[in-house]
């Protein structure tokens, strides 16, 4: 039996073709989601339009200090787990879900796959970096997107029989809702906007919006890309966001489109018309690689170093003129890479090594 473990949208998201193959297979598993930043009732979108089976289990953990939220997950995982009994657990990326969602398993000598496996940004100040490595030292099996991500496994002692190479389960999630995304293009349409002429932004990690002085930089950058560009800006606003501009009483630049947060199909349609993305996210990066489509991470360091590699991407730091610069790098060329994240069949690659290991 296989307990998929999940917390947050990104890994609904990444999980989706896994538990797709599961029920095709007519496989013995199911879900728990911890609602590590939302209710199961926020990502009820997200289950039915990736037309996933409802979680069997849900902890409705909610948001808190890292400490207490991890805790929650820990305790609410090994009660099901201690009930269920399953042979292996799936977990996929670096949240708090994912780290405790291992350990519980590990403690019970339950088997942990990582979905994933081997990213890191080699900054120990971000959570979601010690959330990486601890996973993947706990693992017993570690499915890694690329050979760059095994050989960071590698690098720090796992044993290399531990460690597969599956490509990673985004190029299957975008290439399964792609045509049904370009089939419902009605959130163009809602916002005035036209293919290829409009800018899309994300932000939402805690060194971006937790800081004052940055996430009013972000803001005035926005507002000096309208200026330089003149296209419309769009911004899904994640809840943390929102917040932090409300407290640090941040306006928001009249150029600029605050939009609630979308459906991973909305959002896909948003990413794949965009001429450029501004973003946080380590999954957008890896979306617009695919989507053939330029990114500029608001970031100094990634856990995506491909994406840098083929030239899909470029870190800039958060000031205007930093931004500007890498935006302009970035329109300048030519989107002609080659995604290095596998051939869309991660998901298969994944439970074949389970079955088989």
């Amino acid at each position: 039996m296989i307990a998929v473990v999940l917390g947050t949208r990104p890994e609904i998201i990444k999980m989706s073709p896994i538990i797709r193959l599961l029920r095709e297979r007519r496989a013995d598993y199911f879900i728990v989601h911890s609602g590590q930043h939302y209710s199961y009732d926020m990502d009820k979108i997200f289950f039915e339009e990736l037309r996933l089976p409802v979680p069997e289990f849900h902890l409705d953990v909610g948001s808190g200090s890292h400490g207490e939220q991890t805790a929650k997950i820990l305790t609410g995982t090994e009660s099901v787990f201690l009930q269920e009994k399953p042979d292996t657990v799936l977990v996929q990326g670096d949240t708090n879900t994912v780290l405790a969602g291992a350990l519980a398993a590990v403690k019970l000598h339950i088997d942990v796959g990582h979905v994933e496996a081997g990213l890191r940004s080699h900054d120990r100040r971000m959570p979601e970096e010690i959330n990486r490595i601890l996973t993947d030292h706990m693992s017993e099996y570690l499915f890694a997107p690329t050979r760059e991500s095994r050989d960071n496994a590698v690098q720090e002692g796992i044993p290399a029989d531990k460690v597969y190479v599956t490509g990673n389960t985004i190029v299957d999630s975008v290439q399964q809702n792609l045509q049904i995304a370009e089939d419902n293009r009605g959130i163009l349409d809602r916002y005035c906007l036209e293919r290829g002429k409009y800018f899309l932004v994300t932000a939402h990690r805690q060194e971006n919006v937790d800081d004052r002085f940055r996430l009013r930089n972000l803001l005035k950058a926005l507002e000096a890309l309208h200026e330089e560009y003149l296209m419309p800006i769009v911004f899904p606003v994640h809840p943390r966001t929102k917040r932090r501009m409300q407290e640090y009483q941040l306006e928001v630049p009249h150029n600029v489109t605050i939009i609630p947060p979308t459906g991973f199909l909305e959002f896909l349609v948003l990413e794949a018309n965009a001429r450029l993305v501004l973003t946080d996210s380590g999954g957008v990066q890896e979306e617009t690689c695919i989507l053939k489509v330029p990114c500029v991470t608001l970031r100094e360091n990634t856990e995506r170093p491909e994406t840098i590699e083929v030239g899909s991407n470029i870190l800039t730091g958060i000031t205007p003129k930093e931004i500007l610069q890498a935006v302009e790098i970035m329109l300048e060329g030519e989107a002609n890479w080659t995604n290095p994240f596998g051939d869309g069949r991660a998901a298969q690659h994944t439970l074949d090594f389970i079955r088989n290991g």
